[in-house]
């Protein structure tokens, strides 16, 4: 059975984590409340599940926790930031800022980020332009797990792809999701429930169809979203790509099968092209195309009759990108977050490990 925790219980805990590594207080604060997040929105596979691997990353010094992070290269309205090897729950919230700050001066701001880690959920970055009044965009690379349609070869990461945008009366809209069918943490929410995957997910190492969730560890890998050619894997081929040439190959990271691996027991590519993992981040000023308030009525408009679409099934309503994510947001912070118990326990020894409790 699962355990509950609240927001501020793992929040707390995990800056106490970060503070034992060595980070200063302010990129514990910061790291904590970006991990703790993706719990709260109901994307467990990408919070405090993740807290130790980011340990791991750290003990086998791929972890910098007190990183120079800056502006390497810019021009009015685009920055290349340099991590310097820090966490990405760190550098990332920095560069949107930056994006943010060359949009408030400018329109828009694009940044593409190089010598990162693996920065959690690509929505905490994205919202934050909605603040201002602006459209926010947030994508990276990650681990190359995943084939290109045709291919056994793993090339490229689950590669996601956050965009949030402000409206008036309704909720904002906010899609964030990986260009996988799946991210490789379902995977891993999977073998710890030891159920099955859903076929169109992974293949086998010879890229044949398989439900077996431990695939990636025998040779396997994850597919591009579609699953297969007849379904579209294509496309979400394609969307990967865009995501590594944005992140990586535009900022000096590396990119396709050169990206670092998440895991630490995996050795580092022999023959890097760039530094760390990368992300691109994007924030445009509403009013820089048309008045704030004009856009953001006719936005709730297109929420309201998008949501009001006729359903197939009237037990199941549609959505609009974020709903699910905001109503478990609500519904969490209230109520608690549920951890696994296999979570528990691995939190339990990341605890013991820097004598703390939990």
């Amino acid at each position: 059975m699962d355990q509950l925790f609240s927001f501020d219980q793992l929040r707390s805990f995990t800056r106490d984590v970060f503070l034992k590594i060595g980070c200063s207080q302010a990129h514990a604060e910061l790291a904590s409340e970006v991990l703790v997040s993706a719990d709260l929105r109901g994307v467990d596979s990408h919070g405090v599940a993740r807290l130790s691997g980011y340990i791991r990353l750290w003990e086998a010094g791929r972890i910098n926790p007190t990183p120079d992070i800056r502006i390497v290269h810019e021009t009015p309205s685009t920055a290349v930031v340099d991590g310097d090897g820090g966490l990405g729950l760190v550098v990332a919230p920095y560069a949107m800022q930056v994006a943010i700050d060359k949009a408030t001066n400018v329109g828009t701001g694009w940044v593409s980020v190089k010598h990162s880690n693996h920065f959690g959920i690509a929505g905490y970055h994205a919202m934050k332009a909605l603040e201002h009044d602006m459209i926010g965009m947030a994508m990276t690379n990650a681990s190359p797990l995943v084939a290109p349609t045709f291919a056994k070869e793993r090339m490229l990461g689950t590669n996601p792809i956050a965009v949030a945008i402000p409206a008036g009366e309704q909720p904002a809209f906010v899609a964030d999701f990986a260009t996988t069918t799946a991210a490789n943490g379902k995977l891993e929410i999977l073998q710890r429930k030891e159920q099955e995957a859903p076929t169109g997910w992974v293949q086998d190492k010879t890229g044949n169809a398989s439900t077996n969730p431990n695939e990636l560890k025998s040779g396997g890998a994850l597919l591009p979203l579609g699953g297969d050619r007849d379904h579209g894997s294509h496309k979400g081929y394609c969307l990967g790509a865009v995501v590594d040439i944005f992140s990586a190959v535009l900022s000096g990271a590396n990119y396709g099968p050169w990206a670092p691996p998440f895991v630490s027991f995996l050795p580092l590519p022999p023959d890097p092209v760039g530094e760390g993992l990368g992300h691109f981040f994007g924030a445009m000023r509403v009013d820089a195309f048309r008045p704030a308030d004009e856009f953001k009525g006719h936005m709730d408009t297109w929420i309201k009759r998008f949501r009001n679409t006729t359903p197939v099934d009237e037990a199941q309503p549609v959505l609009i990108p974020g709903d699910p994510e905001r109503e478990m947001a609500a519904e969490r912070i209230n109520s608690g977050i549920p951890l696994l118990l296999p979570v528990v326990k691995d939190l339990k020894e990341v605890a013991a490990k820097f004598a703390l409790d939990f």
